[in-house]
């Protein structure tokens, strides 16, 4: 069985698969003081919950976009795991080109879903990932990576109010009961959401134009489901890309 990671800045997704088959996946706050020895005690604590051993895996792989995380994930594969975790990083193969001034700047993220929308789609197409940035990252008509678009996330945005604004109060970001909010937490969301959906469809609109109308659109990451409903260019949601990408990763160079 193989363990995909997706160590994020705020959450860090994991699930297991079985041959192509994701057989579950569980999400936890990341920490970043965790120790390798914490993160094993979580993660066998979370697999145990499905009747899954750490004997049961037997090959791993983990992308991070918090540095200090990937060696004490690293650190947890040797000892928890008895073996070497795949690391997602400069010299990994990915079967396909990759048009960046510094291949080594792409987020491990980034990279995994590039691999993931190539492989479903080919080309164009576009994932839009909603974390603590709104990442775009677009594969070309030939199937190469051409590059993204980073906007700072709805988390960030909505934190940077709050604590700006001294009488703005802290909210959940729950869908608007009208455009024109009748009290300032409707406000608040109505701007966030309408605001987010309206900046994404207006950086969708110029990549459909750069890159043609039958270019695919997907979105994935833990506030996509609270901003896609109310945009009018993502074709889908599909919340596991990142792990189905790192599944593909691991597949490459194994």
């Amino acid at each position: 069985m193989l363990l995909a990671v997706d160590v994020g800045n705020t959450q860090t997704h994991f699930g297991t698969f079985r041959g192509t088959e994701l057989i579950e996946h569980w999400r936890f706050a990341t920490v970043v003081a965790s120790t390798a020895d914490e993160l094993g005690a979580v993660l066998r604590g979370l697999l145990e919950l499905r009747g899954i051993g750490l004997a049961d895996i037997s090959a791993s792989i983990v992308s991070s976009t918090v540095p200090v995380l990937e060696p004490e994930w690293l650190a947890m594969g040797t000892r928890y795991l008895g073996h070497t975790m795949l690391s997602v990083g400069p010299g990994l193969k990915t079967g396909m080109a990759l048009r960046y001034d510094n291949p080594r700047e792409i987020g491990a993220d980034r990279l995994a879903n590039a691999v993931a929308i190539r492989e479903r789609f080919g080309g164009p197409a576009v994932c839009v990932d909603f974390g603590t940035s709104v990442n775009f990252d677009i594969v070309g008509r030939s199937g190469d990576f051409l590059g993204g678009v980073l906007v700072p996330g709805v988390e960030i945005s909505l934190a940077a109010l709050t604590e700006r604004g001294a009488k703005l109060p802290a909210i959940d970001l729950l869908p608007p009961r009208t455009l024109i909010g009748k009290s300032t937490v409707d406000a608040i969301r109505s701007g966030v959401i309408y605001g987010f959906a309206g900046a994404i469809d207006g950086i969708l609109v110029r990549l459909l134009a750069e890159l043609g109308e039958d270019t695919d659109v997907i979105a994935t990451g833990g506030l996509a489901g609270a901003i896609v409903p109310f945009t009018e260019h993502i074709d889908e949601v599909d919340d596991m890309l990142t792990l189905t990408g790192l599944r593909l990763l691991f597949e490459r160079n194994s």
